[in-house]
């Protein structure tokens, strides 16, 4: 009797232990809105007065005339972004050399984001969907991290890049979080040890962006699931809100940031790595170092919110089985250095 006391005292405390991590979340706050509303889709063949059109990797893209791409191809000098932007501080970028690189197109590694907004939601999820969206050669690399039993991680961010190499433009991502290369899974541990490393591994299920020259440079060049659709970025009142359509202009979904109280820290650089399948089905690795300037964090679900439709990418979200909120990030000020992504190599196979 007292054998089988012991034993289930081990079990309760066990299963304390594999769900207490979900039981101190909160809900995330997902709302059901219909798809009333609608946009003029974006028509990637029709040039504006303010474009002009290049080619690259043997597609005629609508670039804006006279502006940072058209000038330099990913190449600013900082000099020029010094004299244009005097607002912004450029000690981080004088510290990074780009490289020429070929990938399918010339550009210069890595790509400079110097002025840039996001709001970020990190989710528990529906392990067994995740691990259907993990493509076999990536599963046998990194491993979608277990929050608790049953339950993966979701990161869904959504960036506005207002002043950069490649000119302006809007943003989506939905990641898995997973291990780190050949890592085991511990879970909390492992997520725990990613962010004390200031280095997290996803890998992107949906990137679409508002233009043409971000699709084409993000399909051909990153290897990244990337297509065109009209979204919107407001920052007024209490939220950051981005919106959503579809190909057509149909309101898809939403995402609203409540605007949190920003502490005076210091700027820190966080890594963001993302593993990628490329046209020849090899593992490419990837990264992004993210200068956080302006940044505040926090648990509670109401301060983010996903607004769903009946959309596509609504659809797909709501097939996640979001459930909990593990954290959300306010950035209203951040840069980047985006590196192009290079084969893996051997030793992480």
């Amino acid at each position: 009797m007292k054998k089988v006391k012991i034993l289930l005292i081990a079990v309760v405390v066990l299963t304390a232990l594999l769900f207490s991590p979900s039981l101190l979340l909160r809900s995330a706050v997902i709302n059901d809105i219909s798809g009333n509303s609608k946009v003029t889709p974006i028509d990637s063949s029709s040039v504006s007065k303010k474009d002009t059109v290049i080619e690259l990797a043997g597609h005629k893209v609508p670039v804006l005339k006279g502006g940072m791409f058209d000038r330099f191809r990913s190449n600013s000098p900082l000099s020029v972004v010094a004299q244009e932007r005097p607002d912004i501080d450029l000690s981080w970028f004088r510290t990074l050399q780009k490289e020429k690189k070929d990938v399918g197109f010339i550009t210069y590694s890595p790509n400079f984001y110097y002025s840039n907004s996001s709001i970020t939601a990190i989710y528990t999820a529906d392990m067994k969907k995740i691990k259907e969206l993990l493509p076999a050669e990536v599963k046998d690399l990194v491993k979608p991290i277990s929050y608790t039993p049953g339950r993966g991680l979701i990161a869904i961010t959504s960036y506005a890049y207002h002043y950069c190499d490649n000119d302006v433009y809007n943003e989506l991502s939905i990641s898995i979080v997973t291990t780190k290369p050949n890592k085991s899974n511990w879970g909390l541990i492992s997520l725990m040890g990613e962010l004390k490393d200031k280095s997290l591994w996803g890998y992107v299920l949906k990137l679409p962006v508002n233009t043409e020259l971000a699709r084409v440079r993000g399909k051909v060049g990153y290897n990244l699931p990337k297509w065109l659709i009209p979204i919107d970025y407001k920052t007024d009142g209490s939220n950051m809100t981005f919106t959503y359509y579809d190909e057509k202009g149909n309101l898809d979904f939403s995402m609203v940031g409540k605007k949190l109280e920003i502490t005076g820290t210091s700027p820190e650089v966080n890594r963001s790595n993302f593993i990628n399948l490329n046209t020849k089905g090899q593992l490419t690795h990837g990264y992004s170092d993210i200068r956080a300037i302006k940044k505040a964090s926090s648990k509670k679900g109401e301060d983010i919110q996903l607004n769903l439709s009946n959309g596509s990418l609504s659809t797909f979200i709501k097939s996640l089985g979001l459930k909990k909120l593990v954290r959300y990030d306010y950035q209203p000020e951040f840069q980047a250095a985006l590196y192009t992504p290079e084969l893996v190599a051997e030793s992480h196979k």
